[in-house]
């Protein structure tokens, strides 16, 4: 019993190991883009969202692409058209702010605005219209009814995705063709291993 005791303990000890080993290593690649994400929230005037940006770096590539913003197709219609970081930070903050403002004007909470970078800001007209305040129910019913279908998934099937917030939420699953409910989950948890790791880089 002591054996299989001390098993699991050396095992959780060295997953908890590699879990934090590899989170500082994508904070180490994601730190990388601070000053230009800096000069880029400063442009577009929201200069207190610098960790929410780098908060979405972590969640769209870990920082380890030349577009880390993932900001092609809201620049273009079309992935992949983006190469050079620069290009990408100024992109996605300029759109991360005018959804950010349409949210404003529509009376709605700023974690709209963040899903809306991942659905695109006619989310915000939806919650807009559902009570003026993200949530995940909400996001996952535009995902099936709307976002879903719109891109060719009229049928709303659906495929594994396996994450912390999915497992307990659903079991682990996503709809074909609509985005990633749990987008802004994931950029609250991601900007708060930001802001509290902010003194090792």
């Amino acid at each position: 019993m002591k054996k299989v005791l001390l098993l699991i303990s050396i095992i959780i000890l060295t997953l908890g190991g590699y879990y934090f080993y590899r989170n500082y290593q994508i904070l180490k690649q994601v730190h990388q883009y601070e000053g230009q994400v800096a000069k880029a929230v400063q442009k577009e005037n929201i200069p207190q969202h610098k960790d929410l940006v780098l908060g979405i770096i972590f969640t769209e590539t870990k920082g380890e692409h030349d577009d880390p913003m993932q900001s092609s197709e809201s620049k273009s219609g079309y992935p992949n058209q983006i190469d050079e970081s620069q290009e990408s930070i100024e992109q996605g903050v300029a759109f991360l702010a005018e959804a950010i403002e349409k949210a404003d004007a529509k009376g709605c909470d700023l974690w709209t605005a963040v899903q809306a970078y991942n659905f695109g800001l006619d989310y915000i007209d939806y919650v807009a219209e559902n009570g003026k305040k993200h949530s995940l129910e909400l996001a996952e019913q535009y995902s099936k009814d709307t976002l879903s279908p719109q891109l060719g998934n009229t049928s709303q099937t659906r495929y594994r995705y396996l994450s912390l917030h999915s497992v307990f939420y659903n079991g682990g699953y996503l709809y074909h063709n609509g985005g990633n409910f749990f987008y802004s989950e994931l950029v609250k948890d991601n900007e708060k291993k930001i802001k509290q790791t902010d003194f090792l880089f």
